[in-house]
Parts: structure tokens; sequence; C-alpha cells
């Protein structure tokens, strides 16, 4: 399933006051940056990661993190991604209807 663009709006909204909570570094995207993500997807639904890479390296990274944790990748604002995956359990988020 894809975001729809009101869809990616409403959660870019929702995104907006939170922090990073994971970092992909000098390493780039590791096994470990995969995991550490898709946990906090998991246990967040909705998640902003703080990519220290230049403007192509940001969207390869964020491309990976998705992909690894089958994941949607909201926006990207500079340096930072925003990624939504619905929770298996007790999901929080209800997005609007798909247009």
């Amino acid at each position: 399933m894809a975001l729809t663009p009101r869809q990616a709006r409403y959660l870019s909204s929702l995104a907006h006051a939170l922090d990073p909570v994971v970092r992909v570094g000098q390493n780039g995207v590791t096994d470990a940056v995969v995991d550490k993500t898709d946990k906090e997807l998991e246990n967040h639904e909705l998640i902003k990661v703080k990519i220290d890479a230049d403007r192509e390296g940001v969207k390869a990274a964020a491309d990976a993190l998705t992909s690894g944790t089958h994941g949607h990748l909201v926006q990207i604002i500079g340096k930072i991604a925003i990624l939504y995956r619905r929770r298996s359990k007790k999901p929080t988020i209800r997005l609007p209807a798909a247009d």
C-alpha cells in the first residue's frame, strides 16, 4: 500500500513536533541501524531519522531504511527523513481515507 498525498500530508503534520529517534552516521545504513529503525517503527509507528550525508546520500539511506523495515517514506526535509509503518498490534495512528 502506497501512501496517498493526503495521507503523507497528514503524517507530516503529526511528525512536525517529533525529534529524531534514529541517527545514521558516517558508516551509513548498517544492519544495526535497520534493526533500530524497525524497533522504533514498531514502538512509535511514525519516526524521524537524522541522516548525516549529502542530498543523494540522504535519499539513498532513506530508501534503504524503508525497504529494510517494510515502511513508507513520508517525506525528506534536509537531512531528516520521516518514516511510517503501521503497528502490527494496536495501531494508534488512523490515516485519512485514500482518495
